[in-house]
């Protein structure tokens, strides 16, 4: 089928795709963040992202330069999720990226510098933590200077009253969205240019292949930079009107179990990764834990963003049978 031809967007950009889920099933939980990787849930609803968003926006579009680049500076969480909507409904173009590491400071501000240096960000959203930290790194980089500095989770504290004074900005589908930067491993990171459309042809592929329904529920712990974990962690259920459990890289490398027991406990149907996510699973999850789980309720597994190797699947397949896991 040539998609190009063939595709009817559902929607005009990525600002009516969650105000119309937000105003048909407000109260639906959009998003499910394990704060500690296993027990301890924050929901979230339709209708409580697009108000937040709101209030996030709306503080953006009183600051000079919203109409430009926004970096978006988030530990892993609903926060970042929150930063990014709020650049769309502001009209603003985000730019995901992730802190630099304290305690390697050498090694990962350097990637960090050269995004701000090629993207040119007005303005920064992050958290109050972060904040905290960033301001005592401000005066040691020239790149920093001049960024004005956002932390949003003290913005959604704010009167509700403020939401009257957001305005949905005037866009199409050729208006940008964001840059994703690639990882910068072989080179300097390079900017890629997404517009509305662009993802809204990319959000609907995706959810006709994989035949996503609003009652799916997706298992995601890839980073929210990561192309997969951005686009089909956060756009895509979203644009589906489907749930998400999410949890943090680092829990899941830390215990790959916690993946496993996300989709047991809460019925997913859609989950995936990288190959070494899969191997990592096969040799770390023991047979004790395996009793545990059950995984009949996963209809669709997918595996990309590195080689997918056939025996590895075949592994995980043979090791996770009797969890009610279906080749």
């Amino acid at each position: 089928m040539n998609l190009e031809n063939s595709y009817t967007p559902a929607y005009t950009d990525l600002i009516e795709m969650l105000r119309y889920n937000a105003e048909i099933t407000p109260d639906t939980t959009v998003f499910t963040y394990l704060i500690d990787g296993e027990d301890e849930e924050e929901p979230l609803t339709f209708k409580e992202l697009d108000e937040q968003v709101r209030l996030i926006a709306s503080q953006l579009q009183k600051t000079p330069g919203s109409g430009g680049r926004v970096l978006l500076l988030y530990p892993p969480g609903l926060d970042y999720i929150r930063g990014l909507f709020a650049c769309f409904y502001a009209g603003s173009v985000a730019v995901p990226t992730y802190p630099p590491d304290i305690s390697r400071l050498e090694r990962t501000m350097p990637r960090f510098l050269s995004i701000v240096r090629d993207a040119q960000p007005a303005i920064a959203l992050t958290t109050s933590p972060i904040l905290m930290m960033a301001q005592s790194l401000l005066r040691n980089y020239e790149e920093l200077d001049g960024i004005e500095w956002i932390a949003t989770d003290d913005v959604i504290k704010q009167d509700s009253a403020d939401l009257l004074d957001w305005r949905k900005p005037e866009l199409g589908e050729d208006s940008l969205a964001f840059l994703q930067y690639t990882s910068g491993s072989t080179a300097e990171p390079r900017g890629v240019m997404l517009s509305h459309g662009n993802l809204l042809h990319n959000l609907d592929a995706i959810c006709c292949a994989f035949e996503i329904q609003s009652g799916d529920r997706a298992v995601f712990w890839l980073p929210f930079y990561h192309d997969m974990g951005l686009i089909g962690g956060i756009l895509a259920p979203v644009y589906c009107g489907a749930g998400c459990l999410l949890l943090s890289p680092l829990d899941f490398l830390q215990r790959p179990l916690r993946w496993l027991n996300a989709i047991s406990r809460s019925k997913a149907t859609i989950s995936g990764g990288p190959n070494f996510a899969y191997d990592l699973a096969v040799r770390k999850v023991t047979p004790e834990q395996k009793k545990e789980l059950d995984l009949s309720s996963w209809k669709i597994a997918f595996n990309g963003a590195e080689p997918v190797r056939a025996d590895t699947l075949a592994r995980f397949a043979e090791t996770f049978r009797d969890c009610g896991f279906e080749r």
